[in-house]
Order: structure tokens, then sequence, then C-alpha cells
């Protein structure tokens, strides 16, 4: 008997709608989706809006049911339109100094690293990251040789700080004993070329009815955006990092090629007049120490004249080396004889210590290799499908 192959296409089935998640947005977004949905009537919106924000930033569910003071129709209906879900974590990885790396996936094709760092700030600082890679390509920086696919949403930032609260056990939000107690944006990406959405995020992440992390102990590194400066301090009251890493235009055209745009006096000037500059809200400048580049007495003597008189601190960097970059750490000696010559000129100029080199915990090293360990998976496959 012959055998006749149908070939014909079968009708494609509609996709599921995808349910907003809640767990990102800001109170004005979550009044108005409330309402929009007609879960809630207009005169009720602000009322059950800080109610679920309580529910979802201060304890951390995911679950709408788990709202055991909201009614059951509600909770039923809530469940039917939204959602709370976390995004997936590709990997997780847990240094043997304490430092934690997340690889979350927001979207097919679209992941970000988030790393905890134990014993910063009071506690233990979350590096967030605020773009799926970047465009300024500063040539000491792993994730400068990703390509900028996306900004991150609001939500999205905001999620990286609920992973790491469900991985420390971190909810209900804690008012002492915090292990989390400072965010800071040195992630992957520009945050200053996402302005609006790392406001918002920060909006929700400083809350005090939620995640309730301070606004100055959220921290905001910057390549130099300089006409962004007044906006950020303005629209979220952040503390300000400026990843400086040199202290004359010829060298810092190279390390970080936004120097072109904005270069270091045009710099300085927007920093002296950052939104609420004072001895208490001291400006961070990174400096990332790289061998016979930038890290002479003579370069450590030129930061303090570049500085002078801008409330500030230095954290200088031990370099990171990741494989094919063209730099060296800067010796031991050579990085605490620099540091002690801007002690003696009056700047704190703590000397950062290595973390989680055990995990790749520096930016951009994760995605980077575990993007590798699949492409390395795929081509075996491809070669020995039976394998």
């Amino acid at each position: 008997m012959g055998v006749t192959l149908d070939l014909s296409r079968a009708p494609a089935q509609p996709l599921a709608p995808v349910k907003p998640n809640l767990s990102g947005l800001t109170r004005g977004e979550l009044q108005a989706v409330l309402v929009e949905a007609g879960v809630v009537r207009p005169e009720k919106a602000r009322m059950r809006a800080s109610q679920l924000w309580r529910w979802i930033h201060h304890y951390g569910v995911t679950d709408f049911q788990a709202m055991s003071d909201v009614a059951k129709e509600t909770r039923a209906a809530l469940t039917e339109a939204f959602t709370l879900s976390r995004p997936e974590v590709v990997e997780r990885q847990v240094s043997k100094d304490g430092t934690r790396k997340w690889l979350i996936r927001m979207a097919p094709g679209i992941e970000v690293e988030t790393v905890y760092i134990p014993d910063v700030g009071r506690a233990g600082a979350l590096c967030v990251s605020s773009q799926v890679g970047c465009t300024l390509n500063c040539t000491f920086c792993h994730t400068g040789t990703q390509a900028l696919v996306r900004n991150l949403t609001a939500a999205e930032i905001v999620a990286q700080v609920q992973v790491a609260r469900d991985d420390l056990g971190e909810w209900p939000s804690p008012k002492e004993d915090r292990r989390l107690s400072n965010v800071v944006f040195m992630g992957m990406g520009e945050p200053l070329y996402n302005l609006d959405h790392v406001a918002a995020a920060i909006d929700i992440i400083a809350d005090n009815e939620g995640i309730a992390i301070s606004r100055r102990r959220i921290t905001v590194s910057t390549s130099g955006v300089v006409p962004q400066l007044p906006a950020l301090g303005d629209r979220t009251q952040a503390m300000l990092a400026i990843s400086l890493h040199a202290t004359n235009d010829a060298l810092r055209d190279k390390l970080v090629p936004l120097n072109k745009k904005y270069p270091i006096a045009e710099l300085m000037a927007g920093i002296r007049a950052y939104p609420g500059l004072s001895n208490s809200k001291r400006v961070t400048f990174e400096y990332v120490m790289l061998k016979g580049v930038n890290d002479s007495p003579a370069e450590a003597k030129a930061l303090v004249q570049l500085l002078k008189g801008i409330p500030a601190k230095i954290n200088l960097i031990p370099f990171n080396k990741w494989p094919g970059s063209e730099y060296e750490c800067s010796d031991w000696k050579t990085i605490e004889a620099f540091a002690a010559i801007l002690n003696r000129a009056g700047y704190a100029s703590p000397i950062r210590t290595p973390r989680g080199r055990d995990i790749l915990a520096a930016c951009g090293q994760l995605k980077s290799e575990s993007e590798k360990l699949r492409a390395s998976a795929r081509r075996k496959v491809a070669a020995d499908p039976a394998s």
C-alpha cells in the first residue's frame, strides 16, 4: 500500500497573550493598569496599588494567592490578568569569597549579568546592568567587546534586585542586618544612555514601603555623558560615580573613547555642578590600575590636581584581566604607592579587593563565557548529531 505524505501546514496556533508583569511597575503605572484591566475601580486604585506594592516589594511574593489581605475574587482577577514572575536565571555561580553572580535571561536573546559582592558598603552591594551590551568600547572593559542589543526596562533592572534578594533570602525587606545594603549601576551598559528607565527603577528600589534601599546607598556610574548629569542628580538624588581612569585627554581618548565627545575639562565642569554635591555626598572616581599605562607617581599627582576642590573619593581598581585584553594589572607595590600619594593629598583612596575571579566576576565575563560554551556545544552537536 502506498503512503501519501501530507506536507500541508497545520494552521498556526495563536500565541497566548503575554500577561503584564506588575513587579516592575512604578506606583503610577500600577494604579493605571489595575483600572485599565477592570480589576479595580478608579476610586479604589490608589489604595489597592499600595496594598499590592507592599506584597510585591516588601514581601517579595510571586503569587497573588499569597496576598492574604486581598479579597479572594480580587486575587482571582489579578491572577487572570497579570503575572509576578521572575526572569529566568540561566546560570548562578558562587565564589569562594562569597561573591555571587547570576546570568539572567529577560527575554529570548536578552541576557544580562548581576553580581552581589559581600562586605561592600554597609553590608553588601549589588552591581546591576542597565543595558544589554554597550556602545562605549572602553578598551579595558570586557563588556565593551559586546555589541549593544538594547536598553533594559525599569522592570528588568528591578528584576535583578528581586532575583538577588530571592537568592539571599532577604524577604520581607529587612530593616537591620541586611546582606544587600547598596545598589550600584556599574554592570553592563552606560546608565545615562538609559536614564528614563534607570530613574524609574531607582524610584521603585528606593521606595520606603518596598525594597527600601536609600538613595544615598544607590550609586550610578557613568563614563561621562555630561549633558545628562544634571538630570541624573535632579531625578534620582543618587550618588554619582565617574569611570575616569586617566588624567589627560590623550590617554582617556584611548581608554574611554567617549572622552573624544566630552573631554576631561567639560566632564569636570559637569561634575562640579552636579546637584547636591557636598562633603556628605561625594563623587566616587573609579580608576582602574593598568600596568605601565596610568599608574605612575606623576599620574597620581596629576589626579590630585585634577580633582582639586571636588568632594571626592577615589576607588583604585586592580585590573581584572580577561582573555584577549592588551592590558596587565599594575604591581601591588605600584598600586600602594599610587594610593599613598592620593592619601597624603587628603583623598580617601581604597584599593578595591579583587572579588570573584574564580567565577569570572569581572563585568561581561560570565555572559561571554556562557555564550562560548553554548556555541561550542552547538558545534559539537552539528558535527556529530548522534553524540
